[in-house]
C-alpha cells in the first residue's frame, strides 16, 4: 500500500514572528468562496517545504493609502508585473495578496516551462486564426521564453533549473499519428524542429515510460523550482521599489471619478491603475468584467520519496526534462534534482471533494502505469490546486474597456510557468500606456464569456467522461 506522508507542520511559514496564520483551507472553491481568505497558511506541496527562507514582504495593509498602481494577485504574472512597471516604466507598484506571497497556482504547479501558451497547440492556433497570425503567435511566445530566461538570469535566481526540453509522450497509436502530424506543421510552418522518438529510442536514451508508444522531444522546456522562481521575482520587484502586502484580500471595489477604491481589511487602497493577477483564484465578484471569464480546474499533484538507484535503473530514468502525456486530461511528470519525481493531473471537480482519497489514488494509479518499478514508492508529498482555464483555452492580457484602467491577465490554462513572466511584462506595458504591439488575438480581444455558465460544473462532469472515454477506450 502506497505511504502519504504530507504533514503541514513540517513546513516553513512565512510568517513575521507575532504574525499567527489563518489555517490552510482544503475546500476552497473559487466559484463559492467571495475571497481566497486572509493570510491562510501555504498548501503542503513540496515546494513550500523545500524553498528556504522567503524574501521580507510589506506585511498586510494597515491604513488608508494613495498609490499609482495595484496589482492584485502576488503569483508569477503579478509579480512580474511589479517588477517590469518598476524596470521599464518607471512606476512602483503596489501588490495585493489574500494570503501569503505567490500562495495560489504560483506554489503549487509543476514547474514546467514549455515552449507555449494556453492549451491550444500551433496546428489549432492555425486553424483558429490563419497562418499568419499563428506565426505571429509562435514569434511572441518565443519572445516570451526569452523573457523568462532573462529574468532568471538577470535577478540571479536559483531556481534548480533542469533544462533540455520536454518530452511529449504519445501514450496510444493514435496519439503518436497525432504528434507525427504535429512535428510536420511545427517543421513546415513554424521552421521549429522537433524529433519524434520511437519507444526503443525513448526507453533507450530518456527513460523507459511503460505507457510510451513514442513520443515528440522538443528543444524548449526548462523544469523549475516555481516556488523558488517566485521568490526571485519577489526580491527583484522590491529592490525596484514595488511593495508587497500579504493578508490583504479585496473586500470591494469601487471606481469614483476614475480612481479605483479598493478595499481590504486594513483600509482602503486608492488607485489610478489596476491590473488582475489572480489566475484560478479569480472570485466571482471581484469586478463585473470577470465575472464568469475563467473556469477554475482542479489539479492534483505528487511528489514520491527519493529513488534509489537501483529504482532509476530500472525505470531507466536518463532524463530530468519536463514531460507531458498526450491525454486530454493530461499527466505532468519529472524526475527532480534530489531523485524525486514529481507527478500531475487532473483532480476534483469541486472544492467540498478536493480532499477525497479516490483524487489523489488515480494519480498514485498513473504513477504505477507509467513506472512499475515505483508501485507502492512512498508519496512525501500530495497537493491540489486550481488553474485558471479560459473558455477558449487561450490566455488574455487586456484592457476590458479603454475608458477604465483596468488590466487583466488570466487564463493560462496550465501552460503559466513560462508566458506569465512576459504576460507580466505586457500587462505593464498597457498599465504604463503603451498602445502598439497588441495586435494578436490574446491582447485585442476579451476573456470570453460562457453561455450556461451557471451550469458548467455539470458540463464540466460530462466531458471528463467523454475524455476518459476518446482517451482510454474508442
Amino acid at each position: 500500500m502506497d505511504m502519504v506522508n504530507n504533514t503541514q507542520a513540517d513546513f516553513r511559514q512565512p510568517a513575521k514572528a507575532d504574525t499567527v496564520l489563518d489555517r490552510y483551507d482544503p475546500s476552497y472553491d473559487p466559484l463559492v468562496a467571495a475571497t481566497p481568505g486572509r493570510g491562510q497558511q501555504y498548501a503542503p506541496t513540496y515546494w513550500v517545504a523545500t524553498a528556504g527562507t522567503p524574501p521580507e514582504d510589506d506585511g498586510p495593509v494597515t491604513g488608508d493609502m494613495d498609490v499609482d498602481v495595484v496589482i492584485i494577485g502576488s503569483g508569477f504574472t503579478g509579480l512580474s508585473a511589479a517588477l517590469h512597471l518598476a524596470k521599464e516604466h518607471g512606476i512602483k507598484a503596489t501588490v495585493l495578496e489574500a494570503n501569503q506571497v505567490s500562495w495560489g497556482c504560483t506554489s503549487r504547479n509543476g514547474g514546467q516551462a514549455q515552449n507555449a501558451s494556453g492549451r491550444l497547440t500551433r496546428s489549432q492556433w492555425v486553424k483558429r486564426w490563419g497562418l499568419s497570425t499563428a506565426r505571429k503567435m509562435h514569434e511572441e511566445v518565443q519572445e516570451g521564453f526569452d523573457t523568462f530566461k532573462n529574468l532568471i538570469k538577470e535577478g540571479n535566481i536559483d531556481c534548480d533549473p533542469q533544462t533540455g526540453g520536454h518530452l511529449y509522450i504519445a501514450h496510444r497509436d493514435k496519439a503518436m499519428r497525432k504528434l507525427e502530424a504535429e512535428a510536420k506543421v511545427l517543421r513546415e510552418q513554424f521552421n521549429y524542429h522537433t524529433e519524434l522518438l520511437d519507444k526503443p529510442t525513448l526507453s533507450r536514451d530518456y527513460v523507459d515510460e511503460a505507457e510510451a508508444v513514442g513520443a515528440m522531444h522538443e528543444p524548449e522546456g526548462i523544469g523549475v523550482h516555481p516556488l523558488k522562481l517566485a521568490q526571485g521575482y519577489h526580491r527583484m520587484a522590491r529592490e525596484l521599489g514595488a511593495t508587497i502586502h500579504p493578508s490583504s484580500p479585496v473586500l470591494g471595489w469601487e471606481t469614483i471619478n476614475g480612481v479605483h477604491h479598493i478595499k481590504t481589511p486594513g483600509g482602503t487602497v486608492k488607485a489610478r491603475a489596476v491590473g488582475v493577477a489572480t489566475g484560478g483564484y479569480t472570485s466571482q465578484g471581484l469586478h463585473t468584467s470577470l465575472n464568469s471569464k475563467i473556469m477554475p480546474i482542479l489539479s492534483n499533484s505528487l511528489v514520491t520519496r527519493p529513488l534509489t538507484e537501483q529504482e532509476i535503473a530500472a525505470c531507466n530514468f536518463k532524463t530530468n526534462e519536463v514531460i507531458t502525456d498526450t491525454r486530454t486530461l493530461r499527466h505532468y511528470y519529472r524526475k527532480l534534482p534530489d531523485n524525486r519525481v514529481q507527478i500531475g493531473s487532473r483532480s476534483s471537480i469541486t472544492g467540498a471533494d478536493a480532499g477525497n482519497p479516490k483524487h489523489l489514488q488515480l494519480l498514485i494509479d498513473g504513477l504505477h502505469r507509467k513506472f512499475p518499478p515505483l508501485k507502492g514508492i512512498q508519496i512525501d508529498y500530495s497537493w491540489w490546486g486550481w488553474v485558471d482555464v479560459s473558455h477558449d483555452m487561450m490566455p488574455r492580457i487586456y484592457q476590458p474597456d479603454d475608458k477604465e484602467q483596468i488590466f487583466y491577465a488570466l487564463g493560462y490554462g496550465g501552460n503559466g510557468v513560462m508566458f506569465s513572466a512576459h504576460a507580466g511584462r505586457r500587462m505593464a506595458q498597457r498599465i504604463a500606456g503603451i498602445q502598439e504591439g497588441f495586435e494578436l488575438p490574446i491582447y485585442n480581444s476579451p476573456l470570453p464569456g460562457h453561455l450556461f455558465a451557471p451550469f458548467r460544473r455539470m458540463g464540466q462532469r460530462m466531458l471528463y467522461h467523454w475524455y476518459h472515454l476518446r482517451d482510454e477506450v474508442l
